[in-house]
C-alpha cells in the first residue's frame, strides 16, 4: 500500500511504486504502460479533485493479486463524483479541451474498471 498526502507532486512517486509491483509480479511491459498511465490518473484526479489538493487528506493505493490479474484500487477523502456527469471526451465540443479525459482512459486501457463510495475509490483491474 502506498498512502501520499493529496499534493499534486506526490505524483512522482506513483511510478516507483508502479515499478515495484512490475518486479514482484512479473508485469509484462505493454501491461505496465497502461498500469502506469492509468494509475497516474486516478491519483491525479485524488488529489486534485477528490481531496482538492488539502495535504491533509491522503490517497491510498493498494494492491492485490487475483489469480490471473492484478487490482489496483485508488482512494480519496473527497465526497466522490457523479460518473455519468463526466462529459464525454470524444465528443467534438470536447476533442480541444485540457483535461477530462482520465475516466474515459481508465476504461479503454483496464480489464474491469468500478467505482465505488460514491466515486471516491476506484477500482481498475488488470489481466496478467
Amino acid at each position: 500500500m502506498l498512502k501520499l498526502s493529496s499534493d499534486p507532486r506526490n505524483i512522482a512517486l506513483v511510478e516507483s511504486f508502479v515499478e515495484r509491483a512490475a518486479e514482484q509480479y512479473k508485469i509484462d511491459p505493454d501491461i505496465y504502460g497502461n498500469i502506469l498511465i492509468t494509475l497516474t490518473e486516478a491519483v491525479n484526479n485524488a488529489i486534485i479533485h477528490g481531496n482538492c489538493k488539502d495535504e491533509s487528506k491522503t490517497v491510498q493505493i493498494q494492491l492485490r493479486k487475483k489469480r490471473d490479474a492484478l487490482a489496483v484500487r485508488v482512494s480519496d477523502e473527497g465526497c466522490g463524483f457523479d460518473l455519468n456527469a463526466i462529459p464525454d471526451p470524444t465528443c467534438p465540443e470536447n476533442i480541444l479541451q485540457v483535461g477530462g479525459r482520465g475516466v474515459f482512459l481508465m476504461q479503454q486501457l483496464c480489464d474491469a474498471v468500478q467505482f465505488h463510495n460514491n466515486g471516491a475509490t476506484v477500482e481498475m483491474e488488470f489481466k496478467l
